[in-house]
Parts: structure tokens; sequence; C-alpha cells
């Protein structure tokens, strides 16, 4: 099916998701059909708070097939949220999970393999079962290699550890695990993007030096390198994290890997602020989020930057 829906789980009730998505839709056309996976009880109440008017089209999950969809109206998929009490975190979590699974249904069913899920508070949701939410989707279609690419036309960056605490980041880094890591990446790009990727890693340690005896910048990144350099991999480093970033460095590649978190999101975030997007690879489908928090102190302000959400949409409207 040429332009498959874009299902859409809102993800947190009191966070600025239907404000950045009503700009979205306000703002934009696409050719692919949406449908929010939502309460419309809490979608009707932001669309009259924010002054949006818009009709909504309630879908049947169960015909969606029999149904043919534009993006006249706001297409919904009703997940009843049962208790407005923002307190009630158990209660929000059930209505968040209930609405990822009307979405994993449906695209384990065939009938499409396009996924947007809207900013997560991922301490109250995941309650420490998972480091991110990437881990959880990944876990209901059981994929272990997976990896987080924050993207941007001009440069994407991804770490190979996600959401660990620092202490735990030098245990983790492994030989094996960054070939796995850059092996996901390279054919990301080459099935999903047509690009054949210049990627460059970040050394673990400052300057890629070490005062301990055991440098893992030596011993595992450098011998990681040289490994998938011999299988043809257009891959380079391991760099210094400091001087990567700049501007004559990283016109030469397309992706950056770094060995934690911040280490490459914060640059990614200072270049691009709200303009990247973050994409889950190794999935049997399309997974992609805005790059930033539900932002709960915001919640209908209508002050929020919807780029990071446009884009999100874009990116799959284009596959």
């Amino acid at each position: 099916m040429k332009n498959k829906p874009i299902l859409i789980v809102a993800g947190e009730p009191y966070g600025i998701f239907f404000e950045i998505f009503f700009k979205s839709i306000k703002k934009e056309v696409y050719k692919s059909p949406l449908i929010l996976i939502c309460c419309k009880k809490s979608l009707m109440v932001q669309m009259e708070k924010l002054n949006f008017n818009k009709k909504i089209r309630v879908l049947d999950p169960k015909n969606l097939g029999q149904n043919k969809i534009d993006n006249n109206k706001i297409n919904l998929i009703d997940v009843k949220l049962h208790n407005s009490n923002i307190k009630k975190l158990k209660l929000k979590s059930i209505y968040i999970e209930k609405c990822f699974n009307f979405a994993f249904r449906l695209i384990k069913n065939g009938y499409t393999d396009k996924l947007i899920n809207g900013p997560i508070n991922k301490r109250t949701f995941l309650n420490k079962k998972f480091l991110g939410v990437t881990e959880y989707i990944a876990s209901k279609f059981n994929k272990k290699k997976i990896g987080m690419l924050i993207y941007n036309k001009k440069l994407s960056v991804s770490p190979l550890t996600t959401h660990l605490p620092l202490k735990f980041v030098s245990k983790k880094i492994t030989k094996k695990l960054i070939e796995e890591k850059i092996v996901i990446i390279n054919d990301f790009f080459k099935k999903r993007l047509l690009l054949n990727p210049k990627i460059a890693v970040t050394g673990l340690n400052p300057h890629c030096e070490s005062i301990d005896k055991f440098n893992e910048d030596e011993k595992i990144v450098s011998s990681a390198i040289k490994s998938l350099f011999k299988k043809k991999i257009n891959i380079k480093g391991p760099y210094p994290a400091d001087t990567i970033f700049l501007k004559a460095n990283r016109k030469k590649f397309n992706v950056i890997l770094g060995m934690y978190h911040d280490q490459v999101l914060a640059p990614i975030k200072t270049l691009f602020e709200y303009d990247a997007i973050n994409v889950t690879m190794g999935l049997p489908f399309l997974r992609v989020t805005p790059d930033h928090g539900p932002n709960e102190k915001m919640f209908g302000q209508n002050k929020s930057n919807p780029l990071s959400l446009i884009q999100s949409i874009k990116f799959l409207d284009k596959r």
C-alpha cells in the first residue's frame, strides 16, 4: 500500500504532545494518513483549551483495512483514560501501555510499518524495567540488536550505551557491542536511507588517553574499528569527543557513534536543537519519536516548539 498510515501513540497525557500535534497538522500537509491513538476525551479537552478546531473520525481498530482514510479529519483510535487524576501514575502507565498495544497489534498484523510515539516520562512509565522506551518497544518484538539514532540529514549520532548511569559505561563497552552497533547503523543507512554512510567513532576517555594501565580506546575501540574497516565498512576513529563535533570535522561524516548517551546527544541538540528526531534501528518497522521529553511543566501553555514532531512525521511520510 502506497503512503501507509502513520500510527501515532500520543504518549504522556499531561505533556506537550497534543499542543505540538495540533501545530504539526496545522502547519504541514502529509500524504500518509495519520492515526492518533489516545483518549478522545483528553484530546477534546486539549482542543478546546488550545483553541484548535478539527473534526474527529473515530476508527474501529478491527476494521481499519476496510476503510479509506485521509487527513481531512483527525483519525482516532479511542483508548479510554478512566481517571484524569495526574497523581494516579499506575493508571496513567496502564493507559499508555494500552495505546502502545493497539499500535503493536496493527503493526504485527501488517496494517502498517510506521510508528511515532509522543514523549513519555520514562521514570514513571518504565519503572526501572527498561533503560528507555527504545528497549521497551524492542522487547515487544523480541529484538535485542537495536540502536538509537538521533537523526538529522546533515549529521546523525548514535550512543553505544543509552540511558545507562555513567559509572556502568566502561564495563558495558566491548568490541562485540561496538561491531554490532556499527553493523546496525551501516545496514539502516543503506536499506532505509539509501546511503552508504561515513561513520566516525569517539573514544571513551578524554583525548582518547588514560592514566590507567588499561586504555579502552586502544584495547577495545581501536580494535573494533580495524576489524570493521576490514569488512569494507566506511569507518574511522577513535576520535576525541571534544573535537569531533568541530565544523570541519563533522562535515566529513554522516553519523558519529559515541560511547555513551550525553557524549553525543548533548552536541547534536546544541547544533540542531529541535531539528532532529529519535529513530530506532533494528526493528521490523520504522519507529520514530520527537527528540525531547514530555515537558509536563509546559502542559497547556501553548509555547512548545513542534519542529521535532513535524520532522518525525515528514521522515515517515517519505517512506
